[in-house]
C-alpha cells in the first residue's frame, strides 16, 4: 500500500484493471462534482471547499429554474439583469480556471505505477480534452453572459416603467434612416405592437408614413405646443412628427429622444391608445442584425426591385420561398421602387412576423455576441432593463401564437383626410377580436404584396414590375384583423 501523506488517505494497490477504473472514475466524479476526487483521495480541505462551493452553485441554479417554472417573469428578470449576469460571467471565468485544475489534480491522483503505460497516455489525453473543453466552454459562456450585459446597458434604460394599459403594452416600432443625404431621422416604418399582459397575443396595427392632420392627446406635451395638431398639409405628414419632436427637447424633458417621444404621442392620439414604448431600428444598421442572426426565411409574393430612388436598380428578388441575409432582407423591407408605401408596409409586417416565429433560443445563444454588437448599433428604445424580463416572456408566448394585424391604407382609409373615428373603431374591435382569440379570417384589404406573381421575372432591360394597387374591401363591414402568416406566404 502507498505510504499516505498528511490529509490524504492511503490510496491502496491492486490489479492494474482497478487501477485504472479508479483513475478514469476521480476524473468522472471531478466532473460532475469539482474537488470530489481531493475529498475522496487527495487533500480533504480543498476538496470540502470544492465541493461546497459546487453544491452552492448547483443549488442556485435549481432554484432558479424553479422560480422558472413557477415565475418566469422574475425568473427572467433576474437574468436580464445586468449585474446579475456580470455575477454569473465572473462566476464562469473562475470556474473556467478552478475546473480545469481539478481536473488535473484527479489526473494526478490517480497515476500510479501499476497503471499499465498505454492506460496512462489515453487517460492523460482524456484528461487534457476535459481541460480544455471545460475551459472553452466556461469562457465562451461567461463571455455571451458579459455581452449581454453590455447589450443590456448600452440599449435599455433605468428610466420609469410604464404599467399596462387595459391589461395591454402598447410599443411603438419604428424604422429610422438617417443617411447623410437626409435632413434627420424620418421614421419609414410606423407600426403599433399592442400586446395581450397576460397571453402575448400581438395585434399590429401598421400607419402609413404619409398620414396628415394627426392629433395629439389632450393635455401631452404635443398638444400643449400644436393644439390644433400636426396638420399643415403635405409637408406634416406622420413621419415628419420625430423630427419636429427632436427640434422641441425642451417640450419634452426627462426623454432620451424627443422625437421617439412626440411619435409616440401622435401614434396614440390618432389609434386612442396609451402608448408605454417605443423601440427605434436604424434601418442602415439592420442588415448586420440579421447576419447576426443568421438570416429570416419569407416568401417572396412578386419582385422585389434591389435598388431604385437614387441608386440604379441592380436586381431583383425573385418569388418564392427563400432564407435572406441582412443586405437582401433590407431591400425586401425597404424597396419602394415600382410599388407603393403600403405594399412595402406589408413587406416590413412579414418580416417582423419572420423575426417573432424563426428565431429560436438555441439560434439566439449560440449567436449571441454577434446580435449583442450589432443590436448595440442598430436599436434604441425607452424600456427600462427592469421590464425587459417581462417582455421576454410575452415574446416566448407570442411565438405560440397567431399574430394579426390592420393596415391603415387606401381604401381603409385616406392618408391626406384619416377618419379618426373609424381608426380608433378599427382599433378597438381588432383587440375585442384578438382578445377571443377568434380563429384565422380572410384579410379585409387585399394586401399589395400579394398579387400574383408573373410567369416570368422582369424582362433583361430591367424595367420595374408593374406598380400595384390594393384593391377594395370585399364588403362594407371587413373583419377587423387580418393574418399575417397569410399575408407572408403564396395566395
Amino acid at each position: 500500500m502507498r505510504t499516505a501523506t498528511p490529509g490524504r488517505p492511503a490510496l491502496p494497490a491492486g490489479p492494474p484493471s482497478r487501477q485504472v477504473r479508479r483513475a478514469v472514475t476521480l476524473l468522472v466524479i471531478t466532473c460532475l462534482v469539482p474537488g470530489s476526487a481531493q475529498l475522496a483521495v487527495g487533500d480533504r480541505r480543498l476538496g470540502k471547499v470544492l465541493v461546497r462551493v459546487w453544491l452552492g452553485l448547483l443549488a442556485a441554479g435549481l432554484l432558479l429554474g424553479l422560480t422558472l417554472l413557477v415565475d418566469r417573469p422574475l425568473a427572467l428578470a433576474v437574468l436580464t439583469s445586468p449585474g446579475a449576469l456580470v455575477l454569473i460571467a465572473l462566476v464562469c471565468f473562475g470556474a473556467a480556471v478552478v475546473v480545469p485544475l481539478a481536473l488535473g489534480d484527479a489526473w494526478r491522483l490517480g497515476r500510479t505505477p501499476s497503471v499499465p503505460v498505454a492506460a496512462r497516455r489515453w487517460i492523460g489525453a482524456l484528461t487534457a480534452v476535459l481541460m480544455v473543453g471545460s475551459c472553452l466552454v466556461l469562457v465562451g459562456t461567461g463571455r455571451r453572459l458579459w455581452a449581454g450585459a453590455d447589450l443590456i446597458d448600452a440599449v435599455f434604460g433605468s428610466g420609469r416603467a410604464s404599467a399596462a394599459s387595459d391589461g395591454r403594452f402598447n410599443v411603438l416600432l419604428l424604422g429610422g434612416d438617417a443617411g447623410p443625404d437626409r435632413v434627420g431621422t424620418r421614421p419609414d416604418s410606423v407600426t403599433l405592437a399592442s400586446v395581450d399582459a397576460e397571453t402575448g397575443r400581438t395585434v399590429l396595427f401598421s400607419l402609413p408614413r404619409n398620414l396628415e392632420n394627426v392629433p395629439f392627446p389632450a393635455g401631452s406635451a404635443a398638444a400643449r405646443l400644436l393644439p390644433r395638431g400636426w396638420s399643415c398639409g403635405d409637408s406634416c405628414l406622420l413621419n415628419g412628427v420625430y423630427t419636429w419632436g427632436a427640434e422641441h427637447r425642451s417640450a419634452f424633458p426627462g426623454v432620451a429622444d424627443a422625437g421617439a417621444e412626440a411619435m409616440k404621442q401622435a401614434v396614440s392620439g390618432v389609434t386612442g391608445l396609451h402608448v408605454n414604448y417605443y423601440v427605434l431600428i436604424d434601418l442602415r444598421g439592420f442588415s448586420s442584425l440579421i447576419d447576426a442572426l443568421g438570416g429570416i426565411r419569407v416568401t417572396v409574393t412578386r419582385p422585389v426591385p434591389i435598388g431604385g430612388g437614387t441608386s440604379k436598380v441592380s436586381g431583383y428578388l425573385q418569388p418564392g420561398t427563400r432564407t435572406l441575409d441582412g443586405y437582401h432582407a433590407l431591400w425586401f423591407a425597404r424597396s419602394r421602387h415600382g410599388a407603393n408605401d403600403y405594399e412595402r408596409m406589408a413587406r416590413q409586417r412579414c418580416v417582423m412576423d419572420a423575426m417573432v416565429h424563426q428565431l429560436d433560443p438555441a439560434t439566439v445563444l449560440s449567436r449571441f455576441q454577434q446580435i449583442a454588437a450589432a443590436g448595440r448599433q442598430v436599436v434604441s428604445t425607452d424600456v427600462p432593463a427592469a421590464e425587459l424580463g417581462t417582455f421576454l416572456d410575452l415574446a416566448a408566448k407570442a411565438r405560440d401564437r397567431r399574430i394579426s394585424s390592420v393596415q391603415f391604407v387606401p381604401p381603409l382609409i385616406e392618408p391626406a383626410r384619416p377618419d379618426l373615428a373609424a381608426v380608433r373603431s378599427r382599433v378597438q374591435g381588432a383587440i375585442e377580436d384578438s382578445r377571443r382569440d377568434a380563429p384565422d379570417r380572410p384579410a379585409p384589404v387585399a394586401p399589395a404584396s400579394e398579387p400574383a406573381a408573373p410567369a416570368s421575372g422582369p424582362a433583361s432591360s430591367g424595367a420595374a414590375p408593374s406598380r400595384s394597387v390594393p384593391s377594395a374591401p370585399a364588403s362594407s363591414a371587413p373583419p377587423a384583423t387580418e393574418d399575417i402568416s397569410a399575408i407572408c406566404r403564396p395566395a
